[in-house]
């Protein structure tokens, strides 16, 4: 295949950075465009040059026209979603968080193995070259006692929530929520580098929709430990951090990772980060090309083990915070 053509499912900021992302990978191809409003799928197939334009997704599903799928809806809407096309011979691309839980996650996995297909999560920043570098070269900083990681984001919607306008940032119904959508970046990460834990304590500040506004994790590994905090109605302008015996990795943003540095107890300094490309979704888009063209069914990296014990560790965050979402077939 010389060409994937994709098609896309969300007309909103990320989908615009996916597409300026995408016209960097060699094999990336725009062919459709869905959107529940067939003026909106005409303006936004106009703009990005895609030929074809959906307002019923399984009419999508069955084109013949479509090899792969990008989804960046709301994300109670994204196992139902994967899960028909998936089922439809169509590989997919499923933003972050993943699903709402893990038995959607388990759902989607059993879909893309019974058709064969290729299911890859949106989880960018461990397929990053700074991420590579942070791999590379942590050894560096002998045995790791401590992961840190901040990601504390002030969204422009909480404004709008405090005037009494709920967008859908802070709606509980499509499983949102700043674990959810901010949180997860500090966990993938973590899980990336060390697995899974083996015991976390979790709490967070509930608003009235009840999604959390904000939150932190502690996390007990075998010879280390680990916390995060994320937030989507304060800033943090602190930097995350992988604790070694012989020195500390310094990430200014966990969430890109531009500028990653290693600080050595006797306080040398080594910067181990190289450029990255601006439009840094263009990584996760080449990798799960590669997956289609060479005929694997999931990353090396960004497995779906991977996907299902990151999901698995915000069920039980969610579940001890007291977050639940009516795609919870049970209370998490």
């Amino acid at each position: 295949m010389d060409k994937i053509n994709f098609g896309i499912i969300g007309t909103n900021n990320i989908t615009r950075w996916f597409l300026e992302a995408g016209k960097k990978v060699k094999g990336f191809n725009l062919s459709c465009v869905y959107s529940r409003s067939e003026e909106k799928a005409k303006m936004f197939a106009k703009e990005y040059g895609a030929e074809y334009i959906f307002t019923n997704l399984e009419e999508m599903a069955k084109s013949k026209n479509l090899d792969a799928v990008y989804i960046a809806s709301p994300n109670s809407l994204h196992k139902e979603q994967a899960v028909l096309f998936l089922r439809n011979g169509k590989h997919v691309l499923c933003e972050k968080a993943f699903a709402s839980n893990g038995l959607e996650v388990n759902e989607m996995i059993k879909a893309a193995k019974e058709n064969n297909v290729v299911l890859m999560e949106a989880m960018k920043t461990i397929l990053l070259p700074n991420f590579k570098e942070i791999l590379n070269n942590i050894y560096k900083i002998g045995k790791v006692r401590r992961y840190f990681a901040s990601y504390c984001q002030y969204s422009s919607r909480y404004d709008k929530y405090k005037e009494g306008e709920i967008l859908n940032a802070f709606r509980n119904e499509f499983s949102n929520g700043s674990l959810m959508d901010i949180g997860v970046y500090t966990i993938a990460p973590m899980v990336a580098l060390f697995g899974k834990p083996k015991e976390i304590k979790a709490s967070g500040y509930m608003l009235e929709t009840k999604v959390d506004g904000e939150g932190s994790i502690l996390f007990k590994y075998d010879e280390m430990e680990a916390s995060v905090m994320y937030s989507k109605i304060s800033n943090s302008y602190i930097p995350s951090e992988i604790q070694g015996e012989e020195g500390s990795i310094i990430i200014n943003k966990i969430n890109d990772m531009k500028e990653v540095y290693i600080i050595y107890k006797d306080g040398r300094k080594e910067i181990i980060s190289k450029n990255q490309d601006s439009d840094d979704m263009c990584y996760e888009i080449e990798e799960f090309i590669n997956l289609i063209k060479n005929n694997k069914l999931e990353s090396d990296i960004n497995s779906l083990d991977f996907s299902k014990t990151v999901i698995e560790i915000m069920d039980e965050g969610r579940r001890q915070i007291g977050i639940s979402y009516p795609a919870d077939k049970i209370n998490i």
